[in-house]
């Protein structure tokens, strides 16, 4: 091995990933080994190190791997590119310095028996950090018109909004425990609540087939997402997307 070169086991190792997972960046054509060893083993130097730096960096911040693949392409200048990215860290540490401090001022304030301020409670708690992907995914004006139905909501609207998702995540979890079919009446009336409830949050925009499938695979597929189902019993978010193409299928 040369000096300043990695094999794809300490490479791994030391980013806390897994040889697989970077052989898969390899075949996506994201992180290519710098050289094949006649032995067949994969070997990294420098600038991998940098660029796996930065793919890690981008899954961090929720961008999926065919988008980290453009924004790698569209990358001249990689130490630009770092200090663009710095910013974003900072920011993001700053959202989680204000969430820790509202947490603590939430819990100071309940053991107390004080008033509660909305304003605390959510602070740091953006829905704009997912600016750009909403963008990419549904266009400028989707996220604008979004974004400005969900300013103009009342405090206690945007918490009534939020609480209504939760009891349908609840409600699919139950439903996945119970072993209840993702076509049954049952399951297709959590669907049909899901279904409105998105339609709210689209301020009237028609949820068609295609976007309610998309968006069902989608819960599968970003973790941030599956989070929000899986937490109560995994798999519960691929029982939500199939029960959302049913309701597709035969509704829309």
């Amino acid at each position: 091995m040369v000096t300043g070169e990695w094999s794809i086991q300490d490479l791994a190792k030391a980013a806390g990933t897994t040889s697989r997972t970077l052989r898969h960046y390899g075949q996506l054509g994201l992180l290519p080994p710098s050289r094949i060893g006649a032995n067949g083993y994969r070997y990294y130097d420098q600038d991998s190190l940098v660029r796996l730096q930065r793919i890690l960096l981008l899954r961090e911040l929720g961008l999926g791997l065919p988008v980290i693949a453009e924004v790698l392409a569209g990358e001249q200048d990689t130490a630009a590119a770092l200090r663009t990215h710095l910013d974003l860290l900072r920011q993001e540490q700053d959202r989680i310095r204000r969430q820790i401090e509202s947490v603590q001022t939430t819990l100071h304030k309940t053991e107390r028996g004080e008033q509660l301020v909305a304003a605390e409670v959510f602070d740091g708690f953006d829905h704009t950090k997912y600016k750009d992907e909403v963008i990419e995914r549904w266009g400028k004006e989707a996220y604008e018109s979004g974004d400005r139905w969900w300013r103009s909501m009342s405090d206690a609207d945007k918490k009534a909004f939020q609480q209504t998702h939760l009891d349908i995540a609840a409600d699919y979890g139950r439903a996945h425990a119970a072993g209840v079919a993702v076509d049954s009446d049952e399951v297709q009336a959590i669907v049909q609540r899901h279904y409105d409830w998105i339609g709210v949050g689209w301020q009237g925009r028609p949820v068609v087939k295609e976007a309610f499938i998309g968006l069902g695979e989608m819960y599968v597929a970003d973790p941030r997402f599956a989070v929000n189902y899986d937490v109560h019993g995994a798999g519960t978010a691929e029982f939500v997307r199939d029960g959302m193409e049913v309701y597709a299928e035969r509704n829309l």
